[in-house]
């Protein structure tokens, strides 16, 4: 499924990826409508409806992920708020595995991700995911999406990778489309990214795993083989 023995760097995206997505589904589905109902004076299901309307008219674009934009829009403090659900932060299965095995490869591995620095930091502070990878990028840093194919260009000011050599893991189809656009070699999706949802139908072209113990073994194995082999013969 990847070829481990050809890879330098391992990108990861982070939430449905490393992090259950089921606090960010929950938050944006259930706590955040029913705060803006109560601040607002609403039904719960018309707080929802007015909320979600707004938000997907944002897909795809930096706002949708922007926790600035949305507390400016809705008078909130989305950071606050996203504080008062933080005990449902929390590692995806396997992750911990997953993590120390490519740390032990020497691979590079940067979490390249979509969140927001304040909620980013509320989440490293929860998980410390940070002290298990050699680096954080927010796409907020470069003022673009991972959707937006000129991400990966701007990229490499912060992450510098080649991407003949770089492997990209997401559970997100359109942001692994976009890397396989601007040329990232391998590219791996989620089809497990919130652990109270079920699994998602696999891509036609991109090859997907439910969760990182599919791919444990193919670790240890390849790269043990491509430690061990010997050196070309000086004659």
């Amino acid at each position: 499924m990847i070829n481990w023995t050809s890879l330098e760097t391992v990108f990861l995206d982070m939430d449905g990826t490393l992090l259950d997505l089921h606090f960010d589904n929950h938050f944006w589905l259930e706590h955040l409508p029913r705060r803006y109902a109560e601040q607002n004076n609403l039904h719960p299901d018309e707080a929802k409806d007015r909320l979600i309307s707004m938000i997907m008219a944002e897909r795809g674009t930096l706002n949708w992920y922007c926790t600035d934009y949305w507390s400016e829009r809705l008078a909130m403090d989305i950071t606050s708020l996203k504080s008062e659900v933080g005990d449902l932060i929390g590692y995806r299965p396997h992750v911990a595995s997953f993590l120390q095995a490519l740390k032990k490869t020497g691979l590079q591995s940067v979490i390249v991700t979509n969140c927001h620095p304040d909620p980013l930091k509320l989440k490293l502070q929860r998980t410390g995911l940070d002290s298990f990878v050699d680096g954080i990028v927010s796409s907020h840093q470069l003022g673009r999406p991972k959707e937006d194919i000129a991400f990966w260009k701007d990229l490499q000011q912060l992450a510098p990778y080649r991407a003949d050599t770089t492997l990209m893991v997401d559970d997100s189809f359109s942001v692994l489309e976009s890397a396989r656009s601007a040329g990232i070699a391998q590219c791996l999706g989620i089809l497990t990214p919130d652990s109270k949802q079920a699994a998602r139908e696999t891509h036609p072209e991109i090859p997907c795993v439910h969760h990182f113990d599919e791919l444990l073994t193919s670790i240890h194995q390849q790269r043990s083989l491509h430690q061990k082999s010997p050196l070309p013969s000086a004659g």
